[in-house]
């Protein structure tokens, strides 16, 4: 079943706690997949990561454990009581141990994972694809493709039987087929779980063992013969032809058909966005505290400055570094942010947008179409490379966050659709090869200084594509481009902390004082040379 990238699932959301997307929210997921595998009853737990792959070194200071656990308790990805979940899981009862050896595992981001309870154990192997977004490939032994944007129901029976006719008849699937491995079961897609009365049949029948339920995780769901209007930018100019549309009308076009709802209905979803951007803003610029982090809340030093005109001038540059700050400050102390696209580049984009808009004075309707403007860019990406920095290096977080948020600036700026695309590439071609080598193991340092520089980028071509400079290489070619070079990179310089800044001597001084609670304040650490 082809599926295709949602803004509201896989570019602009999800909404969320903690420092990584691909790490807290996609993991809390795939925890909740996990709960209702095992009917909401989990005792034991026991992890697997390959030493290969990103998650041996990050799955705790990056919070896979919290989002991991979270999802085992049926908490949502931006539940209050996540920086608790140690204590919290320890007190319902559920025993975990996590190892590192090798698994065979081909995707940085993967969890295998058996669970139990009294009366049985289940196997699960899945994977973080970028953004929060995911994909069990595994259940018991059986291969599956499991994104968390269908209703899932599994029947497990003693052996293959006529059983797929029989539902066929009575219940309307998106999608139904057997899947066989260390048991057999008949996995059902659709957007309801089957009725009570066809259950009830099925646990009559003598080849039936039991059934599981699977709820959805994701906030727009799939369906059978989805179709789309476009999935390239070619195809978007083509779609375009005669109808003139702007490229946010472009991106609600899109979405309407991808998600089944209407345009007013897309429009309000990213105005929602919009208002919890505004909000993780404006309690940053309030000042934020967290114990386990690197830096304190910084923005309000440059909020100090800037009303003291201590800052070389530049009321829009400065604006946007100002929201870009707040927000990954509110992101580092645990508050709710929006992963747009990631949680690790959740300051560019809103802090751009938002700080552009505040400057000039723009109205909320404009912002979030320059939002929408924002996400049908990220759709490109999305299908065609990654946001996934374990994949793709920072690249693929902070540099999609410039292109999407060049072309939301032109937006607000009443560009042309073309000068839109054009600072799309040209911000996408400026972060080519740009790596990921967070400072010991949080998603701060050098995260915040990039997440700037992606703002302050997207900016700088914004402004040289309403000056209609040449970008030269078309957007579809550098998407195309960035997936080579992402594949390119080497493990050490893809989110496993074992390149670049993360293993300096000043790097590793600041993880031992990390880990030995010296650091537990909110003033900046600074070491001066």
């Amino acid at each position: 079943m082809k599926k295709y990238p949602s803004i509201f699932n896989d570019v602009i959301g999800p909404v969320m706690r903690g420092p990584s997307s691909s790490h807290c929210a996609a993991s809390l997921r795939i925890g909740r997949m996990c709960l209702d595998l095992m009917d909401g009853d989990i005792k034991e737990v026991y992890i697997e990561f390959d030493p290969n792959g990103s998650l041996a070194t990050t799955h705790k200071g990056q919070g896979s454990d919290m989002g991991l656990f979270g999802g085992f308790m049926g908490w949502e990805a931006d539940d209050e009581r996540l920086p608790n979940y140690l204590q919290a899981i320890a007190e319902v009862g559920i025993q975990v141990k996590i190892d590192i050896h090798p698994i065979g595992a081909t995707h940085p981001n993967t969890y295998k994972i058996t669970l139990k309870n009294e009366k049985e154990t289940r196997t699960v192997t899945a994977i973080s694809t970028g953004g929060g977004m995911i994909e069990l490939i595994e259940i018991d032994g059986a291969p599956v493709s499991m994104a968390g944007d269908f209703y899932q129901t599994l029947v497990y029976v003693q052996s293959p039987a006529e059983l797929d006719t029989l539902i066929e008849q009575s219940f309307e699937c998106d999608e139904i087929e057997y899947r066989q491995g260390n048991f057999t079961f008949l996995e059902i897609k659709s957007n309801q779980f089957i009725t009570n009365s066809l259950e009830t049949s099925l646990l009559e029948m003598d080849e039936v063992l039991f059934i599981k339920k699977l709820y959805p995780v994701l906030p727009v769901m799939s369906r059978k013969n989805l179709v789309v209007p476009f999935v390239t930018c070619n195809e978007m100019l083509e779609y375009n032809k005669e109808k003139n549309l702007e490229l946010w009308e472009l991106a609600v076009a899109y979405e309407s058909m991808r998600g089944d709802m209407s345009a007013h209905d897309v429009f309000e979803k990213m105005r929602s966005i919009f208002k919890i951007m505004k909000s993780a803003i404006d309690l940053g610029l309030k000042g934020t505290t967290y114990a386990d982090r690197i830096l304190g809340p910084q923005s309000l030093t440059f909020q100090e400055r800037l009303d003291g005109k201590k800052l070389v001038e530049g009321d829009v540059l400065n604006q946007v570094i100002l929201y870009t700050s707040a927000m990954m400050e509110v992101k580092s102390s645990m508050g709710v942010v929006v992963a747009a696209p990631t949680a690790g580049s959740c300051g560019a984009l809103p802090g751009a947008i938002l700080g552009v808009g505040k400057t000039l004075e723009l109205s909320e309707d404009e912002m979030v179409k320059a939002l929408l403007a924002a996400g049908i860019i990220g759709v490109f990406i999305a299908e065609h490379a990654t946001f996934a920095a374990e994949v793709g290096g920072c690249m693929a977080e902070c540099g999609s966050g410039s292109g999407m948020a060049a072309a939301g600036i032109v937006s607000l700026k009443k560009g042309t659709l073309n000068q839109s695309l054009s600072a799309a590439s040209m911000a996408l071609q400026s972060s080519l090869g740009m790596i990921c080598d967070m400072i010991a193991d949080r998603v701060e340092a050098p995260c915040l200084n990039r997440n700037v520089m992606a703002a302050t980028n997207a900016i700088s071509c914004a402004n040289m594509a309403l000056s209609d400079y040449n970008h030269l290489i078309p957007l579809d070619e550098v998407v195309e481009t960035m997936k080579r070079v992402g594949d390119a990179l080497p493990n050490e310089l893809c989110c496993t902390g074992l390149g670049g800044l993360a293993i300096t001597k000043a790097a590793k001084e600041i993880e031992a004082k990390l880990a030995n609670g010296e650091l537990r304040s909110n003033k900046t650490f600074f070491k001066v040379c």
